[in-house]
C-alpha cells in the first residue's frame, strides 16, 4: 500500500508545475492533499479528477486552505470535519473509511509570533486533536492521518534548529503536542519508523531546497501499522510547492475484494 501526502499551497499552482504528471507515475493507493486554495467546482480540467481515482474535496468558500483525498479503491464512507468548534473551516479535515482502515488528510491552523490569539487557537486545536486521537485509538481499525501539522518535532527536523529555538512551529509547547501523540497515545511517525537519517525535511520556507528546511508534514499512523512501514521518501528532485510530497509504503493491503487486511 502506497500513501502520498502533499501540502500543495494551491493545487492549481502545483498542477502547473507538474504535480499530476508526477502522480501518474507513482502507483499510489491513496493521495492526501492539503492547502488546495480553491473550490472543487472551479477545477474544470480533467487532470484534477484522474479516472483511476475516486476524488473527494473538503474545500473552503473563501478559497483558502482546503483538503482532498484521492482513493484508488472506492471507500465505504467519506467524513468531513472533526467537529472541533470553529476549526472545521480554519483547520480542514477529510477522511476516507474502508472496512479496516481510514485515511485522513489534515491541515493544522497557522499561528504567528505577533498574534497571541492565533497561538492560543493552535494550542486549542491540538488539544482537541489529542482528545480525538485518544478516542479513536480503541476502535477496531487502523488510521493513517496525513498532513501539514505546522510543527517540527525534534532538533534534527529543523535545519537551523539552534537558530529557530522558540520560533513558532518549533516551540517546546508545540513539540510536546507531538510527544503526546507519539509517546503518550502510542501513535507512530511513519517516516521515522522507516528513516532515521538527519537532514530530512519536507518544507523549505524560502522555496530553496538547500536553505532552512523543516519537517512539518507527517503520516501519523496507529500502532498496528508500525511494523508494516517499509519505505519512506520525500521528493526533492522536483518542486511543486515549498513542501515536498511525502511517500510511505506499507506492507498492508486495503483489500476491497474480501474486506480483510493482509500483512
Amino acid at each position: 500500500m502506497r500513501v502520498i501526502s502533499f501540502c500543495a499551497e494551491g493545487i492549481e499552482q502545483a498542477a502547473g508545475r507538474g504535480f499530476y504528471d508526477w502522480i501518474e507515475s507513482q502507483d499510489a493507493d491513496v493521495i492526501c492533499i492539503q492547502d488546495i486554495r480553491t473550490q472543487e467546482h472551479l477545477l474544470r480540467d480533467d487532470m484534477y479528477f484522474p479516472s483511476s481515482y475516486n476524488v473527494y474535496f473538503f474545500d473552503n468558500p473563501d478559497n483558502t486552505n482546503g483538503v482532498a483525498v484521492y482513493c484508488r479503491d472506492l471507500p465505504k464512507a467519506i467524513m468531513t470535519g472533526l467537529g472541533f468548534n470553529d476549526f472545521d473551516m480554519e483547520a480542514r479535515y477529510i477522511q476516507a473509511d474502508f472496512e479496516q482502515i481510514s485515511f485522513g488528510s489534515i491541515l493544522a491552523p497557522e499561528a504567528t509570533a505577533d498574534d497571541e490569539a492565533s497561538i492560543a487557537r493552535k494550542a486549542q486545536f491540538f488539544q482537541q486533536l489529542h482528545d480525538h486521537l485518544a478516542k479513536i485509538k480503541n476502535k477496531r481499525r487502523e488510521f493513517v492521518i496525513c498532513g501539514n501539522f505546522r510543527v517540527a518535532h525534534q532538533p534534527r527536523d529543523v535545519q537551523l534548529s539552534e537558530q529557530h529555538r522558540d520560533t513558532i512551529g518549533f516551540t517546546d509547547a508545540e513539540r510536546a503536542w507531538l510527544d503526546q501523540m507519539l509517546i503518550d497515545l502510542g501513535y507512530v511517525d511513519a517516516f521515522r519508523a522507516a528513516i532515521s537519517d538527519d537532514d530530512e525535511f519536507t518544507w523549505w520556507p524560502s522555496g530553496t531546497i538547500d536553505e532552512d528546511g523543516w519537517r512539518v508534514d507527517y503520516q501519523i499512523v496507529s500502532e498496528g501499522l508500525r511494523k508494516t512501514v517499509e519505505y519512506g521518501g520525500i521528493l526533492k528532485s522536483k518542486s511543486f510547492s515549498a513542501h515536498g510530497p511525502l511517500t510511505i509504503d506499507y506492507d498492508y493491503e486495503i483489500c476491497p475484494e474480501d474486506n480483510m487486511p493482509r500483512y
